[in-house]
């Protein structure tokens, strides 16, 4: 198991220099030599992607921030860092609006965020890849999906309502192995053990990946495994392209009340064909992040589209 997560030192140091060296190119220049690279099927996907990160056409006024803002970074700090990783090729004058942290909501203004409502009214919230060396992490699962465990493995912080509420009706289930990891809130005495690692996780067949404050952050390495994500359908979305997913296809979808969670996992462990086709599936939705200068290309575009509105 070869988790792909960056070293924090060096991911700090990366984004402060980023902040102090020039950017040697402008964006324009710079989408030209990513360009280059890619072909002409690479390139038209790159377009769908960009369009659906930055649905908006709605001009900035005045009084939103500018570019150079982003170099005056507070906590969390990589969000500025990812931000200004693509937007130092711009001038630096160019007004510019973020909402930085796990957003649930639409802002009022067009804005950079790193998650938002799965909805046909979110056109100002502008999907950047933020955070990133925390929430995209994918995996190679060298265990095969057949020789894994018959149970649905969760280990997280239970603080939010619906995650309380998955616990008190699954935790000791014989088809589940639950385990709360932080020791304050919910029902600790009972719901509380220790984290495991990434690979531990890759025993079982089932791994559980609930919404927490926005997304499900285990999501990415999940579907990049030889294991299948059990969730309800996601109401939130980031780089990722949640809203893209299709339950049955992609995950084992359940029901926002988890009520059909043993039905579910049953017609699955019965029907393992259908288990290696999501899987397939679930793969080939993580590849398509995979490349480097697809997602440089990406980036760039959609801040393009952005400040051209």
């Amino acid at each position: 198991m070869n988790g792909r997560k960056q070293n924090k030192l060096f991911y700090y140091l990366q984004g402060y220099l980023n902040f102090l060296l020039p950017a040697g190119k402008n964006y324009k220049q710079k989408i030209n030599s990513l360009e280059r690279k890619l072909s002409a099927e690479q390139l038209k996907h790159v377009e769908e992607r960009v369009n659906y990160y930055c649905k908006t056409s709605i001009k900035l006024h005045s009084s939103a921030r500018r570019i150079i803002d982003l170099k005056r970074a507070k906590t969390p700090k990589s969000y500025y860092f990812d931000t200004y990783e693509y937007a130092k090729y711009f001038d630096e004058n160019l007004y510019i609006n973020f909402v930085f942290g796990d957003v649930t909501e639409v802002p009022e203004l067009p804005s950079i965020v790193k998650s938002r409502p799965i909805s046909d009214d979110n056109q100002n919230s502008v999907l950047l890849n933020l955070d990133k060396h925390r929430h995209f992490v994918f995996l190679k699962d060298a265990k095969k999906f057949s020789e894994k465990k018959d149970l649905l493995i969760g280990r997280g912080a239970v603080y939010q309502t619906h995650r309380f509420d998955f616990y008190e009706k699954y935790f000791g289930h014989p088809l589940t192995d639950l385990g709360q990891v932080n020791k304050i809130g919910a029902k600790p005495e009972v719901w509380y053990k220790p984290k495991i690692s990434l690979s531990a996780h890759l025993d079982y067949k089932f791994i559980l990946c609930l919404q927490g404050n926005d997304v499900a952050t285990n999501l990415k390495w999940v579907m990049s495994s030889n294991s299948i994500a059990v969730m309800p359908k996601p109401t939130l979305e980031t780089w990722f392209m949640e809203g893209k997913l299709v339950g049955g296809k992609h995950y084992i979808e359940i029901k926002s009340d988890y009520s059909d969670l043993e039905e579910q996992l049953n017609f699955y462990i019965n029907n393992p064909e259908k288990c290696q086709e999501i899987i397939k599936n679930a793969n080939e939705h993580c590849g398509q992040f995979f490349n480097k200068d697809v997602e440089d290309l990406c980036s760039l575009k959609v801040l393009e589209k952005y400040f051209s509105r």
